[in-house]
């Protein structure tokens, strides 16, 4: 009898032992704050896929830049030591097709974005995964950018003349504002805020959502809608770790990231509402560029895209015909 109890006690634990060693960790990082779209987006995606999961597995979320800055992020997760990420505009750095984003104006409105995602983006995303070893499992967004800084209202590009200002790590973005005839830093977006504070940059350009998450109408006098690009937010990771995980939970991520897609646009369009009040509120001067000025200004950075991008000319014409 005893000899069948010992049996079965080892069973028991050899069995949990099973759960335990067998239950996939999958870490996502990301560099937004709490209260940004990022932090709402994942952590809606970390709810939605453990309820799924269940014993098969746990998301754990990592936000704030706690696992590196976009650079690194992607980096760890090329290493394994990171499964998913989630990056934006840094994505024109890893490949020269995502710079069609940081062209001016090109996104009308989230409808055009969803065309956009469903007959562009597919090839893209074919194309970034055969060079690169990225893939992009559901689209997300950071959201429409607009320009807050330290010395004036930005009307006309002209008014950017001589400013200091912080952009993420994308050559296009930063081609763009020396096209209007600010000087563009790249910097990650984790220093931004201390940057602003001492003067390192009078300026910088984002979302409402990640403006007002990060602080930034705390250390700035003036915003100046623009809405100068939309940049969607790509839900990544690399297949050289992607594709050890067991093929269940690898569907269930995968359809937990797509079905958080809905939620991410109805946060995203609430937060365009709230949160420039939030920004107002804190006493920040707040003007409407005008966008004509900015668009024919703009002309020397589509062409400049179109020659030295393989592809680049037939990708703004297809992204530009989904408008209409």
């Amino acid at each position: 009898m005893k000899t069948i109890v010992k049996i079965f006690a080892v069973l028991i634990s050899t069995l949990f032992l099973s759960i335990s060693v067998n239950a996939v960790e999958v870490k996502f990082g990301h560099v937004g704050k709490p209260g940004s779209l990022f932090s709402a987006s994942v952590d809606h995606f970390a709810k939605l896929a453990n309820k799924r999961l269940g014993s098969k597995g746990k998301v754990t979320v990592f936000g704030s830049s706690q696992l590196g800055k976009d650079k690194q992020g992607m980096q760890k997760l090329k290493l394994g030591t990171v499964n998913m990420w989630l990056p934006s505009s840094v994505m024109a750095s890893i490949h020269d097709e995502f710079g069609v984003f940081d062209m001016p104006f090109i996104i009308k409105d989230r409808k055009h974005m969803n065309k956009v995602e469903k007959q562009v983006l597919p090839g893209m995303f074919k194309n970034l995964e055969a060079k690169t070893g990225y893939k992009v499992i559901a689209v997300w967004e950071n959201g429409f950018r607009h320009i807050t800084n330290n010395k004036r209202a930005i009307n006309t590009p002209g008014d950017l003349k001589g400013i200091k200002l912080r952009t993420p790590k994308s050559k296009w973005r930063v081609k763009m504002f020396q096209s209007y005839g600010a000087n563009p830093t790249p910097m990650a977006f984790s220093e931004v805020f201390t940057a602003l504070k001492t003067g390192t940059m009078d300026g910088q350009e984002n979302p409402y959502a990640q403006i007002a998450s990060a602080k930034f109408q705390e250390v700035q006098k003036y915003l100046s809608i623009t809405g100068h690009v939309y940049t969607p937010a790509y839900v990544t990771v690399h297949t050289s770790t992607w594709n050890k995980l067991p093929a269940d939970v690898r569907k269930i991520l995968e359809g937990s990231a797509k079905d958080t897609q809905k939620f991410v646009y109805k946060e995203a369009a609430s937060l365009e509402k709230s949160l420039l009040g939030v920004i107002k509120k804190a006493g920040v001067k707040v003007n409407t560029a005008n966008k004509g000025a900015f668009i024919k200004a703009s002309k020397g950075i589509y062409d400049q895209f179109a020659s030295e991008v393989p592809n680049g000319g037939s990708l703004v014409k297809k992204v530009s015909s989904l408008a209409k």
